[in-house]
């Protein structure tokens, strides 16, 4: 049978799963996929057969689709700011709200001839390459406590040519830099609410790592990453963190306990709050030191 009617068969099955006004669409990156090859290929070659062992891989494909397995997840790979990225199940799935928070620090970013960034949180990296490969002047640290999500995004800089620009380092939240110093501190940290479990959607809930998802109430690592990265700012410097929907008010009020001004929400394309920065008072530094 041809490529075609394998990606019509796939279609088919997808139709009756949880995202059926993908399924086209998943069937056709689930093959090209499975042969590496691109669309172009798949148009000029529609009529060329399957082998039977594609068929049987294919098939497992469609199936792990079909229970809700992210497809990022079942191709291993994504893009996040136009640039390539290898996920697996040890992180979350970048997402395009994140880009948002990405164009944040690089406006922040220019303030600064030789910006020191630390990404708290890296996951996959994506925050951190997109930064490195935008900003070749600035010297950026990736954090995480997850040994495999920082070997993964290790990989991610490689893929992308910026490992020789990114330092990593395991461990929570800046407790690893706690002698370093630092112009800007981003984060896109676990901002779900526990109670919000049983709302979110099969590829979320049952998939993406829980760890990086989850915090109490919703706030609880903002409560401790505020501090933190009061200590760990140079004087003047800046916080830009992602948040959850409707954070945006609380968010404000534990940057201003911390000292900070100039606190800012960027709305993400449907006009939520999705990022939230603001600069230390470094007023209030030299006259609580």
């Amino acid at each position: 049978m041809s490529l075609q009617s394998w990606v019509q068969n796939g279609e088919a099955r997808l139709r009756g799963g949880p995202h059926p006004e993908r399924a086209r669409r998943d069937a056709e990156l689930l093959l090209l996929n499975l042969i590496q090859r691109d669309r172009a290929f798949l148009i000029s070659h529609s009529h060329d057969n399957l082998s039977a062992e594609g068929v049987v891989r294919y098939y497992a494909l469609i199936e792990r689709r079909l229970s809700g397995e992210p497809i990022q997840y079942i191709t291993g790979e994504t893009e996040f700011y136009g640039l390539p990225f290898e996920v697996t199940r040890d992180v979350l799935i970048p997402r395009p709200e994140t880009e948002h928070l990405v164009e944040k620090v690089l406006a922040l970013a220019a303030n600064f001839q030789h910006p020191q960034i630390v990404d708290v949180g890296t996951g996959s990296g994506a925050i951190a390459v997109a930064l490195a490969y935008k900003l070749p002047d600035a010297r950026i640290t990736a954090i995480d406590i997850s040994a495999a999500a920082l070997a993964l995004a290790r990989a991610n800089a490689e893929l992308n040519g910026v490992a020789n620009r990114i330092s990593f380092v395991e461990g929570d939240l800046l407790a690893p830099v706690a002698n370093e110093k630092f112009e800007i501190v981003v984060s896109n940290p676990p901002y779900v609410a526990e109670s919000d479990r049983a709302s979110l959607s099969v590829e979320v809930r049952d998939y993406e790592p829980a760890l990086a998802l989850f915090a109490g109430s919703g706030l609880d690592i903002y409560r401790r990453l505020i501090p933190a990265a009061r200590s760990a700012l140079a004087p003047a410097g800046f916080l830009a963190m992602e948040i959850g929907c409707g954070q945006d008010t609380a968010i404000a009020d534990l940057l201003a306990a911390a000292a900070f001004t100039q606190i800012e929400f960027t709305p993400d394309l449907q006009g939520i709050p999705r990022v939230a920065s603001a600069r230390l008072n470094s007023y209030s530094i030299a006259n609580t030191a």
